[in-house]
């Protein structure tokens, strides 16, 4: 193999590495929202009635 094929080979690992990283922190950050979202959903379901009615008085 020459210079210039082991050069073009580890540009390329190198990009596709640049690629799975990006790749797995966008994931990440997915699951992150998705989490935050179920947390607050359940704390919703704990009390549901929560804000549902208004007392006034007059």
């Amino acid at each position: 193999m020459t210079i210039g094929g082991i050069t073009t080979n580890i540009s390329t690992s190198n990009i596709s590495n640049d690629i799975q990283v990006a790749m797995l922190k966008k994931s990440l950050d997915t699951v992150a929202n998705t989490g935050s979202e179920l947390t607050k959903m359940m704390e919703a379901s704990v009390t549901p009635s929560i804000g549902q009615n208004i007392d006034i008085s007059i």
